[in-house]
């Protein structure tokens, strides 16, 4: 499986001609390699409704008639900005063409600000479990560390890849994840996001790498993992 990083928590992958994006954060995002106008989109992946997550989740739906995947209060929202959504909740699982997608805890706010300034409840912060042929991803979303880190793994892995936060501030830091990744997590891969994008999240990703008892790979936007 090959999954692409876009700079901040933007991470797109193809499988069964599908073309798959997750936290679309696109303008305002000084690192990405994308434009929203350039997008390919079957399904769109919603960790929660911060937007630096949604990004511009509504103008590439609606450009490529996508389904959204959301947690259901920002499903709710969405829908009603005339998206094509599936809502799910914590433990709540659903095959797609492209594989399966569960979401877990995780622990973090969640609202979203519309154009006019308005805040919206867009329900609990999640992380992802994606099952893909053969392979298992555990996209923690925003979240600082908790214990059920390890249940969550030993639950749905072995876990082959996972994609962590490390830029602190908003989310854990470096040594939290350092110890989710060497102690619960036990990925054969870590790859670091949510780092250097805004000046309170600077992060140096190889004190990280230095730290990790697994392989893990530091992406330049544009770049890809292969496991």
């Amino acid at each position: 499986m090959t999954v692409k990083f876009h700079g901040h928590a933007v991470l797109s992958f193809t499988d069964n001609d599908c073309d798959v994006i997750i936290d679309p954060f696109i303008t305002g995002n000084e690192l990405t390699d994308l434009k929203v106008e350039d997008v390919k989109a079957d399904y769109i992946i919603l960790t929660h409704g911060h937007n630096d997550h949604v990004g511009d989740t509504i103008e590439i739906a609606k450009n490529n008639d996508a389904t959204v995947i959301a947690p259901v209060e920002l499903s709710d929202y969405l829908s009603k900005q005339g998206l094509n959504t599936v809502d799910l909740n914590v433990g709540g699982e659903e095959e797609f063409e492209f594989g399966k997608v569960k979401f877990v805890h995780a622990f973090h706010t969640s609202s979203f600000t519309d154009d006019q300034g308005n805040n919206h409840y867009t329900g609990e912060a999640m992380g992802l479990i994606l099952n893909i042929h053969d392979k298992t991803v555990y996209v923690t979303g925003d979240t600082g560390l908790f214990g059920d880190m390890e249940l969550i793994s030993k639950v749905n892995g072995p876990i082959d890849a996972c994609f962590i936060p490390i830029g602190g501030h908003y989310t854990m830091g470096i040594d939290d994840a350092v110890y989710a990744i060497n102690n619960l997590i036990k990925p054969v891969l870590v790859v670091p996001v949510h780092y250097d994008t805004f000046p309170p999240i600077k992060a140096d990703p190889e004190e990280f790498k230095d730290k990790v008892n697994v392989s893990c790979e530091i992406l330049k936007p544009g770049e890809s993992v292969h496991y």
